[in-house]
């Protein structure tokens, strides 16, 4: 179970052309929107990587995915999803630099 791992999460996030650091100042855009639903794709595929990381990454993904009301509701928000972009790009950025064993 090797993939996705940094490489992967970071190469989608490349393909935006910046630094995500502070993505949830960034205003409504339907390119975050995919990128926040590509993501989540990325987040439910079983790999090692993604088992390492907090798993709050990873629930909301799922619930997402799934449908699951109260989490439509709350990354209805863009600011919720941009938020959630930032922090996830975030933890894989120092993952990738700093290495360690995740959470």
């Amino acid at each position: 179970m090797t993939k996705p791992d940094t490489e992967d999460y970071l190469a989608l996030f490349a393909r935006y052309g910046k630094d995500f650091g502070d993505a949830y100042l960034e205003p409504e855009d339907e390119r975050y929107r995919l990128l926040f639903e590509h993501i989540c794709g990325l987040l439910t595929k079983p790999s090692d990587f993604n088992l390492s990381m907090p798993q709050e990454f990873r629930t909301t993904a799922s619930r997402y995915l799934a449908g699951d009301q109260a989490t439509l509701a709350h990354m209805r928000d863009p600011l919720n999803r941009h938020f959630m972009l930032s922090d996830l790009y975030d933890y894989v950025h120092l993952r990738q630099t700093m290495g360690g064993p995740g959470w």
